[in-house]
C-alpha cells in the first residue's frame, strides 16, 4: 500500500553557520542532513556541523545524529522513524534509536554510498546505490550482498535508486548507462531507458504512480507514463546540460521541479509539456545542485553551489536566501507515515 507523507522533508546539506543540537527534539517542518562545507577561510578556524538537522517551530535547524561531511542520502523506516539509514562514503549506516547511536552495516568490500531507499511495501528491505553497482539487504541491514545481475560490467556505477511505491522488490536504479528495474528485489535487473550519460536522479510522482522522471548528464531529462517501461524525452528541456535534480510538488499535480549546472532552476505547472525558467532572484549562472518541495507547504527550495540554500514560495517567481549560509545540500526525503 503507498505511504502517507506527513509534513516533514530530508535533504542533505552541508552546513557552516547551523544551530547547536537541541537536547530535547522539538517538533519540525523539515529534517535536513549536512554533508560538505563551503565556507573556507585561510588562516581562520570554522566549527562546522554536518549530518542530519530538523527545522524546529522556531525556524532553527537543530543538529541531530552524527556529525560527517560524506553523508550522501538518507531514509527512514516507514514503520518506525527511529530506524534511520544514510549513505556515506563509507557505505551504509543505521540507527535505531532516532540518531543517538549508529552502526556502520558493511565491510571494507563494500563503500561509496550515494543513495538509498527503503521498500515501503517490505520495510526490512533497504537498497544502497553505490560506485559499484546496488546492495540489498532484506533484515534491515544486518547483512548486505551485491545484487547486479543485469547491470552491466562497466557503468555499474549507481547514482540513484528509487523504490516503486506500489509494488514490493519493484526498484528502478539509475547508472552510467542507464535506468535499469527490476521486480525481484534485484535479483535481476534489466535496461529500460539506454544512455551514454549518468542517470543522475529518478523520481516517482506522489500522485500518479505510472509517472517517473529522470535527469540525466547531458541527455536531458526524460518521463515515463507506464511505470518505467518506456520513456520519452522532455524536449522542451535543452539536452546538452548536466541535470542533477528532479522533484515533484506534492501538494499540486503536474508541478515538477529540475535543478542543474547550466540551466539552474525550470520549472512545470503542466506535468512536463512546458517549462519556465525560474533563475531570476538567484545568483548569476546558478548551479543548482539539488531542488525539493516541501510536502505540506509547497514551498521550493534549491541548493545552490558555492553560494546557499534557497526558498520560494510561489514556485520559483520570486527567491529568498535561507538562514542556512554556505549550505550544500545533497538530498531531499519526505518522511514517511506508517502506512495507512
Amino acid at each position: 500500500m503507498p505511504t502517507k507523507l506527513i509534513p516533514l522533508l530530508a535533504f542533505v546539506l552541508t552546513c557552516g553557520a547551523c544551530a547547536k543540537p537541541a537536547v530535547v527534539p522539538v517538533p519540525s517542518d523539515l529534517i535536513i542532513c549536512a554533508n560538505i562545507n563551503r565556507g573556507y577561510v585561510i588562516g581562520s578556524t570554522i566549527v562546522t556541523t554536518n549530518g542530519l538537522f530538523r527545522l524546529d517551530a522556531a525556524g532553527v535547524w537543530r543538529h541531530f545524529g552524527y556529525n560527517d561531511t560524506t553523508i550522501t542520502a538518507v531514509a527512514f523506516d516507514p514503520r518506525d522513524h527511529a530506524v534511520i539509514y544514510t549513505a556515506a562514503l563509507n557505505g551504509l549506516w543505521r540507527s535505531l534509536d532516532g540518531g543517538d547511536s549508529w552502526r556502520l552495516l558493511n565491510s571494507w568490500d563494500l563503500t561509496e554510498g550515494l543513495d538509498v531507499a527503503v521498500d515501503p511495501n517490505a520495510p526490512d528491505h533497504v537498497y544502497l546505490a553505490h560506485t559499484a553497482g546496488v546492495a540489498v539487504s532484506t533484515d534491515r541491514g544486518d547483512t548486505l550482498e551485491h545484487r547486479n545481475q543485469g547491470l552491466p560490467e562497466r557503468g555499474r556505477y549507481a547514482k540513484t535508486i528509487e523504490v516503486d511505491r506500489t509494488t514490493a522488490g519493484r526498484v528502478l536504479v539509475g547508472c552510467e548507462t542507464g535506468v535499469y528495474l527490476t521486480e525481484n528485489a534485484g535479483r535481476d535487473w534489466r535496461r529500460v531507458l539506454p544512455a551514454t550519460a549518468t542517470v543522475n536522479d529518478v523520481q516517482q510522482s506522489p500522485h500518479d504512480p505510472a509517472h517517473w522522471i529522470a535527469a540525466t548528464d547531458g541527455q536531458g531529462v526524460w518521463a515515463s507514463h507506464d511505470r518505467g517501461l518506456t520513456w520519452q524525452r522532455l524536449v522542451a528541456l535543452a539536452d546538452a546540460h548536466a541535470y542533477y535534480n528532479v522533484a515533484f510538488d506534492p501538494t499540486t499535480p503536474g508541478r515538477i521541479v529540475v535543478g542543474g549546472w547550466h540551466p539552474g532552476v525550470w520549472t512545470s505547472e503542466d506535468g512536463g509539456k512546458t517549462w519556465t525558467d525560474r533563475n531570476a532572484g538567484l545568483p548569476e549562472n546558478p548551479r543548482a545542485w539539488r531542488v525539493g518541495v516541501h510536502p505540506q507547504t509547497g514551498r521550493l527550495y534549491a541548493s545552490i553551489v558555492e553560494e546557499s540554500l534557497y526558498y520560494s514560495d510561489d514556485f520559483g517567481r520570486t527567491w529568498q536566501p535561507d538562514v542556512l549560509e554556505g549550505s550544500l545540500v545533497n538530498c531531499f526525503v519526505s518522511l514517511p507515515r506508517a502506512q495507512r
